[in-house]
């Protein structure tokens, strides 16, 4: 059998099904247009009903075209994942690919696939029950002549209902909550309501005497028209935010109806939580070929039972780094409420080696409808050891360890920060202020292994004690900054003692050992000369971005050292992609000092240097002056503009109903000065603070003392 052949049996199985399901919904919306209409709308809908659902059939019947046929051939194994070969021009193919065509073609015309989707029995049968059920309820419905009017219930006795106002004699609201939530549709006589975010609100009211019309009025403005039947007075619409309503009638009821309160209880989004493994960051055992993988996942209203597992392989070193995505689906046990999802991930499989990394994050949907929610665990990263790495873990004794390889990389500064920026949370104070320094360490090595090439002198090293003891000593700066000098490597990218730097191998593709073999390493002013003006200029303020990266890290503030952390990788890849480097053999020519414009006093061209007083935002008045007003008994207070207020600032008080409950009480009752005390008290909260006295400077310590101390003192004692 030819290609095209099994393409118009697939297609003319879809024409068939769609129009044996459409037919009958078509000719059901045909009879009811005429029982509430007449014959000419029943032909309209009958005209566009038909021309709906062919469209239909034609735009189904087009999704099956050459990519669908070689996806549904691929399915079967004996065709070899090589369906595609099938449409391709012979003379493009090598020979090997043409005879594998020919292998495939005389498969297919063989045996050929059956493609034609199967018949959908069950669907087919619910198109007729429900086509049928409405022309059931089109054909019983009463005709425009033959409805019930108000007027027939009033003859006789006009003038009563407008002698005597109505009164509200019995109210039921019935509540159904989307199906997605499982729970039971609820109803009572009470017409207060909290209920999920989507539920279906449907009242029913009854009064004596009728009245002319009815409604429902929010307290935003919209109006909800009930409609009549027989006695009662109907209406309904989806709960999607929180109010207040009243029920109003034409004429007026004879005692006015209390403000309801409508709750809406958010459909909040899933939670992951991480089973195994217990850390984030992990390191993988010599020869491990498998990472087990468990999540838990928990909703109020259930998750889905299947997740999607991303794994991101990293490979390479330093700033090369290749990135590969890869995504799985994983199936969940146990209740909807709380789902647990195992994988076990394949490192073999995924390609990685040595040196490599492995991050895997799980991500869940709720059942809401119709847009699910979707939640994120945090991100598990897996490290392989290096080849050096494993070479020296039985020499631990013998040696030291070399550095991890996100000392070298500015990239996994920035992941370590990303990540316990997120466990900020779940992390004690001071668990996470030295899980921030360790990351700002290793900015801070990182930062002088580049500072080589500007010329600047590795910090840590032994300092020469002070030779006197000056009010502006730095020295106990300089002891805390030698905290980590032992920390670190022999790699980490300073210039250490030539024997000690003789013992190790010089390392392929280290710009530290290509100096230390064509050059003396510790001569920073030569190294300096290696780069360009503009590569250097490029790479000077990409240490000064790690400098103030740094200086966040160390005071435990990773959010703020984010920013500057990318910017110094956005400059250090720029270096990268420098085109030349050269070697400056003679000494820099500096231009010429002008002596003339020194020692002139001149301040044409300098800024204005005085300290601008820090500005605070305007308090917000109106909130102030409402709260006043309400004070007095006769103080104007416009409620319109308070109650727009509060729907664009709903934060401002613990509860906005409330608030708009009292509000409305005051706009029904002027002269209450119970409503307005209750509604003044309600205000109370979203009054801004006056803003507090400056904070007072600490103490000086010993160091600060003696600076003082000096300024103080004589001139001539100085």
């Amino acid at each position: 059998m030819k290609r095209p052949a099994l393409l118009q049996r697939a297609r003319r199985r879809v024409q068939a099904i769609t129009l044996l399901g459409g037919l009958p919904i078509a000719a059901a919306l045909a009879v009811l247009g005429w029982r509430l209409y007449d014959i000419d709308v029943a032909s309209v809908v009958l005209t566009l009903a038909l021309l709906g659902v062919a469209g239909v059939a034609m735009w189904r019947a087009r999704r099956r075209d050459a990519r669908w046929l070689i996806a549904r051939l691929n399915e079967h194994s004996r065709f070899e994942d090589s369906a595609d070969l099938l449409f391709a021009t012979p003379a493009t193919l090598n020979p090997l690919q043409q005879r594998q065509r020919q292998r495939i073609g005389q498969r297919l015309q063989a045996d050929p696939p059956d493609l034609r989707q199967p018949w959908p029995g069950l669907r087919l049968l619910a198109c007729v029950a429900v086509a049928l059920l409405v022309a059931a309820i089109a054909l019983a419905w009463p005709r425009g002549g033959e409805r019930p009017t108000a007027a027939n219930d009033t003859t006789g006795n006009a003038a009563s209902p407008a002698a005597q106002a109505p009164v509200l004699r019995a109210a039921q609201l019935r509540v159904t909550p989307p199906a997605y939530t499982g729970q039971p549709a609820t109803g009572g006589e009470k017409l207060d309501a909290r209920a999920v975010q989507g539920s279906r609100l449907h009242w029913q009211l009854q009064f004596q005497p009728q009245p002319r019309q009815a409604w429902l009025q929010f307290h935003d403005g919209r109006r909800l028209p009930l409609q009549r039947d027989g006695e009662r007075w109907q209406a309904g619409q989806t709960l999607q935010r929180a109010g207040l309503y009243r029920i109003v009638t034409a004429p007026a009821l004879a005692t006015a109806s209390r403000a309801y309160r409508l709750d809406v209880v958010p459909d909040h989004p899933p939670q992951v939580k991480v089973l195994e493994p217990a850390q984030t960051l992990n390191q993988a055992t010599a020869g491990q070929r498998q990472w087990p993988l468990r999540f838990e996942a928990s909703d109020d209203f259930g998750v889905t039972a299947s997740a999607t597992l991303e794994l991101t392989t990293a490979k390479g070193s330093g700033e090369n780094i290749a990135f590969q995505h890869q995504r799985v689906t994983v199936n969940g046990s146990g209740p909807a409420t709380t789902r647990r999802f195992a994988y076990t991930a394949d490192l073999a499989a995924l390609g990685v080696g040595p040196g490599d990394e492995v991050v895997a994050r799980l991500t869940v949907r709720d059942n809401r409808d119709p847009q699910p929610q979707q939640a994120r665990s945090a991100s598990l990263i897996l490290r392989l050891p290096s080849a050096q790495e494993v070479q020296t873990s039985e020499l631990e004794g013998a040696i030291k360890k070399v550095m991890p390889a996100y000392f070298r990389s500015q990239r996994q500064i920035i992941i370590d920060a990303e990540a316990l920026q997120k466990q900020r949370g779940t992390l004690d104070a001071e668990t996470f202020i030295k899980r921030s320094d360790a990351i700002g360490v290793d900015q801070r090595i990182l930062r002088l292994r580049y500072g080589q090439f500007l010329g600047e002198e590795a910090e840590g090293g032994a300092k020469a004690p002070p030779t006197g003891d000056m009010p502006t000593s730095d020295a106990p700066a300089a002891d805390a900054d030698n905290d980590h000098a032992d920390e670190h490597a022999h790699d980490d990218g300073h210039d250490h003692d030539s024997s000690t730097a003789s013992e190790g191998a010089p390392v392929f593709g280290s710009a530290t050992d290509v100096l230390s073999e064509y050059g003396h390493t510790h001569d920073h002013a030569e190294a300096a000369t290696l780069l360009d003006p503009q590569t250097r200029a490029i790479l000077k303020a990409a240490l000064d971005q790690m400098w103030q990266s740094e200086g966040h890290l160390r005071q435990g503030h990773p959010d703020k050292a984010l920013p500057f952390a990318y910017k110094a990788l956005g400059f250090i890849k720029q270096v990268q992609q420098a085109e030349r480097i050269y070697l400056a053999r003679v000494g820099s020519a500096l231009p010429p000092i002008d002596l003339a414009r020194r020692m002139t006093g001149k301040r044409e061209g300098l800024g204005n240097r005085a300290l601008q007083p820090s500005t605070r935002p305007p308090p917000e008045r109106f909130i102030s002056d409402a709260w006043q007003a309400l004070a007095q008994a006769d103080g104007a207070v416009d409620l319109d503009a308070l109650s727009r207020w509060l729907d664009a600032h709903p934060q401002a008080v613990p509860d906005p109903l409330d608030v708009l409950a009292a509000i409305d009480d005051v706009r029904q009752q002027p002269d209450c000065q119970a409503c307005r005390q209750r509604l003044r008290a309600q205000l109370w909260p979203a009054l801004q603070r006056p803003p507090g006295p400056p904070a007072r400077r600490d103490a000086a310590d010993a160091g600060g003392r003696r600076y003082l101390d000096a300024l103080a003192a004589p001139r001539e004692t100085r």
